[in-house]
């Protein structure tokens, strides 16, 4: 029962630290206290949910927006200038309805450079999002996404070719100030 109150106070610090005003402070004490691998650069936004930072890690020029749920039970890499939007859902662990005892199942999740995962997408457990793709708004991504393609829908299929060209940019480097 001890071991119960220490992992809902540590998710209690994760919770408030969510809520800090100041994207210096949440992150250096996300890098120091939670273990969060956050590269120089990285910007993460407010309100998140993290499982398990010490597994999570962002790559410079990386934008994490407001309300993500990142999960890293499994492992979680992402790369360096990824575009994640607000309320993006990517989950390393889910249950296994096939099996008796509805136990977990999953894998690491991989979110190579210069990715765009819009608005409110889902990635499940053991995908990999290819350099350069993009995952439209509201897309479930069930599988291996291959690089440069655009992604929609449930699940999600391809749906158009992004131009290698396109990739030059680092989306830390677009904030706008908040007021």
């Amino acid at each position: 029962m001890l071991r119960a109150y220490a992992v809902g106070l540590y998710y209690l610090g994760l919770r408030l630290t969510a809520s800090l005003p100041s994207m210096h402070l949440r992150n250096a004490i996300l890098r120091g206290i939670y273990g969060l691998k956050l590269d120089r650069g990285a910007v993460l936004m407010g309100r998140f949910d993290l499982r398990r930072p010490q597994r999570i890690r962002i790559g410079r020029g990386t934008v994490v927006g407001d309300r993500c749920e990142l999960d890293g039970r499994e492992g979680l890499t992402i790369g360096q200038n990824v575009n994640i939007s607000s309320e993006v859902k990517i989950y390393t662990l889910q249950h296994d309805y096939r099996l008796p005892g509805f136990p977990n199942s999953g894998g690491p999740v991989t979110v190579e450079d210069y990715a765009w995962l819009s608005t409110r997408c889902t990635i499940l457990p053991g995908v990999t999002i290819g350099r350069g793709a993009v995952v439209a708004a509201g897309a479930v991504v069930t599988k291996d996404v291959a690089p440069l393609s655009v992604v929609g829908g449930i699940p999600a299929t391809v749906i158009a070719q992004r131009p290698p060209e396109a990739l030059d940019y680092c989306p830390a480097d677009y904030r706008i100030p908040m007021l």
